[in-house]
Order: C-alpha cells, then structure tokens, then sequence
C-alpha cells in the first residue's frame, strides 16, 4: 500500500520527481503552497509528490495522534530515538519512489526532501537508497543516529548532494543538532551545502531563493 499523497504536475508527462515529507502534525498540504514560488518555468516538467504520514500517537505531545513519521519521546537530544517507526517510514519511501520508477522516472532524477521529522527521513532513505538520487533536501531537520551507520549507508549515494536549510531560531530543533548532523555527514564524505536563516521552525523566502538556484542545477 502506497501512501496518499496530493501530487502537483508542473507539466505534462514530467521526468522529474520530488518527493516531499511534512513536519510532525502537518499533512501533504503543508508545503504545496510554495511550489509557485519555488518552480522556475524553464525546468523540465516535475511531479511532486506530498504524501500524508500516517497517523500514530506522539509521546511528546501527551500521547496524542497526529501524523508523524516516528514517534518522539522527547526533544532532548539523548532521547531514546524511535528508530523501528523511523526505519518503517523510510521503506514508505522505498515505495513512493518504486511509484515513480512505475511511471518512468528513475532514481537519479528524484529528489527526495522534508522538513523537521519529514527531514529526517529524507535523509536516512536517501543515504540507504540503493540507487543514485539527484539530491536530497533537509529543512531545520537533523540526522538520525543509526543513518550514519556503515551497514545503513549505501555507497553509491555518497557523493549525493544534499541542500540544508536552519533556521538560527529555531526552538524545535536547535540550530546545534543541524550543525552536528552536517559535520557528521561531511566528516563521512558527503557533499551538504549549508545555510542558516534568521528564522524560527520555519521556512522563509531567502531559504525559496536558495533552493530554487540549487534546484535549477540539479534539473539543468
């Protein structure tokens, strides 16, 4: 079973895909607004694909239900992570991009991206995939511990670019847990390419600007 998801076409027959995960309680629905302002007319035609997370109760919010791609035990940083929900939302991502092998786009024309917990995953799927992506994009996000692992990590993947976005003010996850991550991933070899905003747990439109010149590279 795939994930739903609301899918925007820039184009007909697009050859390109983006797959975009939400934050933890926000939907497929959350980034949808931004792709006017992210998408530059003279690229190739693009699907992106906003899946909903699945709805499961979030410790960290008394329990509650919402979507949320793992579940979170607390925001402090040695907080037994929930590393079975993580690695369950990762193979849902396995399938979204079999979908769009199905319909002919393959590996390295997706970009798998996500904000906060979506980010998170975008990043431990796209460093196991066992196929060359075009990039990922992690948003005010951080890596999960066991991602780094040698065994979780596949090789051909490794000089994959990855886009990191953080706010300075973020008080969700804080600007030092992005740091580490990133000099962790460049530490093992990978290419991110970092930039910080003066802004909370968020998205601004320099951050849009950013991405949008870091895109038109990875579609030319």
């Amino acid at each position: 079973m795939t994930l739903p998801a609301l899918e925007l076409e820039t184009a007909a027959h697009p050859q390109h895909s983006i797959i975009w995960l939400h934050g933890l309680g926000a939907d497929g629905n959350d980034f949808a607004p931004i792709v006017p302002q992210l998408v530059d007319q003279a690229w190739p035609a693009l699907r992106f694909v906003f899946p909903h997370a699945p709805v499961r109760p979030v410790t960290i919010n008394n329990g509650m239900s919402m979507r949320a791609w793992y579940d979170i035990a607390a925001f402090d940083l040695n907080a037994r992570q929930d590393e079975a929900g993580m690695r369950a939302s990762v193979t849902e991502v396995e399938t979204l991009i079999a979908r769009e092998h199905q319909r002919g786009v393959p590996s390295e024309r997706i970009i798998l991206a996500g904000f906060s917990q979506g980010g998170a995953i975008a990043l431990a799927a796209g460093l196991q995939h066992a196929e060359k992506l075009a990039g990922i994009i992690a948003l005010s996000t951080y890596l999960p511990a066991y991602a780094a692992r040698p065994a979780e990590r596949s090789a051909v993947n490794a000089s994959t670019p990855i886009f990191w976005g953080h706010g300075s003010m973020d008080p969700v996850v804080a600007p030092q847990r992005g740091i580490d991550s990133r000099d962790l991933l460049q530490s093992l070899g990978y290419a991110v390419e970092w930039h910080t905003y003066l802004m909370a747990h968020a998205v601004c439109p320099e951050e849009i600007g950013d991405l949008r010149y870091w895109l038109g590279q990875r579609l030319s």
